[in-house]
């Protein structure tokens, strides 16, 4: 088994492509990327939040620094299942995201006001998080990815996402995958992740299939759509308008 990335720093980009750019995506990078290791998954999240939603907001107003706090895993866990506690940053358009494996049993503990199961650095910026912002689960998210990776360069990523959905009640990753569409009909997100420019042969088949870069987050998407459905109180909405 390959060894768990605590620490990244990179360029995420991300593109909304339809089901032909998403083929012609496939074919064309076809000599330069693989399969990774494991390319077929579902990924689940809880997002943290203030009860104001007070980082979503923010982030929406695209500053120039923001962050989040998520829990990740991998298909459903139990108790015992493996859960990945990240702090995400953004700045300037860099990303930085540090991250701490523990079971989800541990990670639900320790953000509901425990200690984490071992301490360190990163593990002491999320307490850190967690005494300034006081968030509370706010969201779950899941959706299935199809992920490859440079051949020559492991660090360039192309990964796909498709039925990207949202659970609001019984938020906890061990819930399960019941969960309302975010994003409907065909179209699939791409993600570019790489910690520098892109190759020339990438920059090419985006130009060629008329691939053009979108804004678009998943927590964000939730947060319009439930802003739209009146699911977030009056009062909030006002207090964005």
């Amino acid at each position: 088994m390959s060894e768990i990335q605590s620490s990244f720093k990179r360029y995420e980009v991300k593109y909304m492509l339809t089901p032909e750019q998403y083929m012609a995506m496939l074919h064309g990078m076809t000599p330069y990327m693989t399969p990774d290791e494991h390319p077929r998954y579902t990924i689940g999240n809880v997002y943290y939040d203030t009860a104001d939603h007070e980082l979503i907001r923010t982030s929406l107003e695209k500053p120039v620094y923001k962050e989040k706090l998520r829990v990740r895993s991998y298909g459903v866990p139990g108790d015992d299942g493996a859960a990945f506690v990240e702090i995400k940053k953004k700045y300037d358009g860099v990303v930085y995201k540090r991250r701490v494996t523990m079971t989800t049993a541990e990670a639900a503990g320790w953000l509901s006001g425990g200690r984490p199961p071992k301490e360190s650095q990163i593990s002491r910026e999320i307490d850190w998080f967690m005494s300034l912002y006081h968030p509370e689960p706010a969201v779950y998210i899941s959706y299935d990815r199809e992920a490859y990776a440079g051949r020559e360069n492991r660090e360039l990523r192309v990964t796909f996402d498709r039925s990207i959905r949202y659970r609001d009640f019984d938020v906890d990753l061990r819930s399960g995958d019941r969960c309302l569409p975010i994003t409907c009909g065909g179209n699939i997100l791409m993600e570019i992740k790489i910690p520098g420019a892109a190759p020339v042969w990438l920059a090419r088949l985006l130009s060629e299939n008329n691939i053009v870069s979108t804004s678009f987050s998943k927590y964000g998407a939730y947060y319009r759509l439930a802003v739209k459905e009146n699911l977030i109180s009056e009062k909030e909405v006002r207090s964005i308008a």
